[in-house]
């Protein structure tokens, strides 16, 4: 184990930009390319993903400063303060049982492809994280190893399952085919997205509503188009943030320039992506009747999207406001408001586009996010302070615990009758399940997400 967890720390420690090429190049080996072919798209795949990373930190340093400013502006001082995402990681790689829970979460995912329960081959390890935080937590609050496996399982379990029925979301509205998201700062959002959006097709006059980039363009002209959209908001923001002329104007372009080049950099991943999806969707025809394998990779890749990105800008100021005025919130959205990003792009893939509906369901998701993240940031802090970190006051961040999804399954394992509403949460999952793959069935939900493409 030892060996192992050795081998994994120093591939880890190397980083997604090492991994994926040498990641990507094994899987279409095992899909019988050739290594030259293979070794080709994992390069490519990476250098996309490279563009990918470079254009989002560049929105978060855009973002960032201004989202600062308003929070300031806003006079919001609540007491418990969002770290971020990446403090939240170095906390969970950082616990004693990190190395069951990681091989745990990889033999899930092996077993439930050997089983055909998932289509899913998740390759995004160094977003586990995501996946291993409950069962630190349950660990860290019950001292028990079987809990906390418990916990990863489930959280593991559900990912997958999410990733697998919004895949059609993604070769559809976001054109990349073949691949799944297993990220939970991406897929937890559905949880509370699906049922809104089903309610709201139910809701005459409501359920006409639209405005998307695509419907728009054609009455805004030049106005309407991306890079000019990016460029109105991002100077909006830095009006919000009271920024001087320029460096609201700068804020803009910034924007403006992720707009533009996202989608590039996401056609270059897309082009790496399809020889190994061909080769994949070959081999697995002949072996297994034609159940197919998507990649599992990490939500970056969609983040860019002008709707997304338009979305979460006007999330937020929204997001501030609501943690100021949501009776018992406590927490300050600080770190975490540049990847907002994250929480909503799957609520716009769901609402194909519909920046109105968009913004509709994203409401309640960041409630949800800002509520959970309160309820557990005495447990977060005692975990952080426990790993040696302090911090002045109780810390929370938009991930983790404060996921809707990571949330369930932390609040099931700790209650004092979890041996009582651990089973009910697997049982609704489990009715989830069959619900989705056999009464309504994947075919529809292909349908419904094959309507963009006719939009």
């Amino acid at each position: 184990m030892d060996v192992l967890l050795g081998a994994f720390k120093a591939l880890i420690d190397a980083g997604s930009y090492v991994m994926l090429p040498i990641i990507i190049t094994i899987i279409g080996l095992i899909f019988r390319l050739p290594l030259s072919k293979a070794f080709k798209s994992g390069i490519t795949i990476t250098c996309g993903f490279v563009g990918i990373n470079l254009l989002v930190n560049l929105l978060k340093s855009a973002v960032s400063p201004a989202a600062s400013a308003m929070v300031t502006n806003f006079g919001l001082n609540l007491d418990v303060t969002d770290v971020g995402w990446g403090a939240i990681s170095s906390i969970t790689w950082a616990s004693p049982i990190v190395a069951f829970l990681v091989f745990e979460i990889l033999g899930i995912n092996i077993l439930m492809l050997v089983l055909k329960a998932t289509k899913t081959m998740d390759v995004d390890i160094w977003n586990y994280h995501h996946m291993m935080i409950a069962g630190i937590l349950v660990f860290y609050v019950t001292e028990n190893i079987v809990w906390a496996l418990i916990a990863t399982a489930m959280t593991a379990i559900m990912t997958l399952k999410f990733a697998d029925w919004t895949a059609p979301l993604i070769e559809h509205f976001f054109g990349i085919p073949d691949v799944t998201l297993p990220t939970i700062s991406y897929t937890s959002s559905i949880i509370v997205a699906a049922p809104l959006n089903w309610v709201i097709d139910r809701i005459p006059g409501l359920n006409k509503l639209n405005f998307s980039i695509k419907s728009v363009q054609k009455y805004l002209g030049v106005f309407g188009d991306p890079m000019m959209l990016g460029l109105i908001l991002g100077i909006a923001m830095g009006g919000l943030a009271l920024f001087p002329v320029d460096k609201a104007f700068l804020t803009g372009v910034n924007v403006a320039a992720v707009m533009v080049l996202m989608p590039k950099m996401t056609a270059m991943f897309v082009e790496g992506l399809m020889p190994i999806s061909a080769a994949a969707q070959k081999l697995t025809s002949e072996k297994f009747g034609g159940n197919g394998l998507s990649i599992g990779l990490d939500a970056a890749v969609v983040v860019g999207n002008p709707e997304v990105i338009t979305t979460a800008l006007i999330m937020i100021p929204v997001t501030i406001l609501m943690a100021f005025i949501l009776p018992g919130n406590r927490m300050m959205p600080l770190a975490d408001l540049a990847v907002v990003t994250f929480r909503v792009a799957l609520v716009v893939a769901l609402c194909r586009g519909n920046v109105f509906r968009s913004i509709l369901i994203s409401i309640p998701v960041m409630a949800a996010i800002l509520y959970a993240g309160t309820f557990a940031a005495p447990y977060l802090t005692g975990l952080a302070q426990s790993t040696g970190l302090s911090f002045d006051g109780q810390i929370a961040c938009m991930a983790g615990p404060s996921l809707t999804q990571t949330a369930i399954v932390f609040w099931s394992c700790i209650s004092q009758n979890a041996v009582i509403v651990v089973p009910v949460v697997i049982v609704i999952f489990a009715a989830v399940w069959f619900l989705v793959e056999k009464k309504i069935g994947m075919e529809k939900i292909e349908a419904y997400a094959a309507e963009y493409d006719e939009m």
